[in-house]
């Protein structure tokens, strides 16, 4: 084996961390899966470019980034803004419906997000990549994912506060 491939293992173990990433830019589980297949199908391909002091994660998501945006130019993404994430996110215990119903807002609020500022917080605050790794993944500078992450937190921070929709009696 070449010490500079990365070891079967440890990118089994990222799975989960890509199939995350991937449903975060598709919105579409079966697209989410033919991403993350085509990143692995590429990462083997180029294994050859892995710098095993680098950070495997990163790489990995880089691949898996840049085939989305090539997949998206070339119109084979159609994946839409309006997915209900809540069967696709198996939680330990049924949540109630009020919290489920709160869950489904929650990742609404995301979605609509700007794509810039969803990839950049999904990275940073979901997957616990650095402003650094993270500005590597996306290709922009750690300044950029620094605003890009601050200004969704805004976003999802103004959405909080809004005021919410009630139900109203009629007929009285």
């Amino acid at each position: 084996m070449n010490p500079k491939k990365p070891r079967k293992a440890d990118v089994m173990s990222e799975l989960p961390a890509l199939r995350r990433y991937a449903l975060s830019l598709t919105r579409d589980p079966g697209n989410a899966e033919d991403l993350v297949h085509d990143a692995l199908v590429r990462a083997m391909e180029r294994s050859a470019s892995y710098d095993p002091a680098g950070n495997l994660r990163g790489w990995l998501m880089s691949i898996v980034h840049n085939l989305h945006i090539d997949r998206v130019r070339s119109g084979k993404s159609a994946a839409g803004r309006d997915r209900d994430y809540a069967a696709q996110s198996p939680e330990n215990l049924a949540p109630s419906q009020l919290d489920s119903v709160r869950l489904q807002q929650v990742r609404r609020a995301f979605d609509l997000l700007p794509d810039e500022q969803r990839e950049a917080m999904h990275l940073v605050t979901i997957e616990g990549l650095s402003y650094d790794e993270a500005a590597a993944v996306l290709g922009v500078p750690s300044g950029t994912v620094m605003s890009r992450v601050s200004r969704g937190r805004e976003a999802l921070r103004r959405w909080e506060s809004a005021p919410a929709l009630r139900l109203i009696k009629g007929g009285e």
